[in-house]
């Protein structure tokens, strides 16, 4: 992470929530104009696969405690 993006996030965290709102609204707004690529079966098989095994991961790292 950027120190740009870094300053970005702390100062978001000390705006008032009716700020926060308003910021969040733009930037998903922005996002959904955003083009995105259409991923391949492929490339999603993939990112599920590496979902679950993230999740297997995690539920093992959960059981040892």
């Amino acid at each position: 992470m950027t120190t740009t993006t870094q300053e970005i996030i702390e100062k978001f965290a000390r705006l008032p929530i009716s700020e926060k709102k308003i910021l969040v609204s733009v930037i998903l707004r922005d996002t959904v104009e955003t083009e995105t690529p259409v991923l391949s079966d492929d490339e999603l098989i993939f990112n599920a696969e590496e979902l679950f095994l993230e999740l297997d991961r995690q539920e093992a790292e959960d059981g040892k405690s």
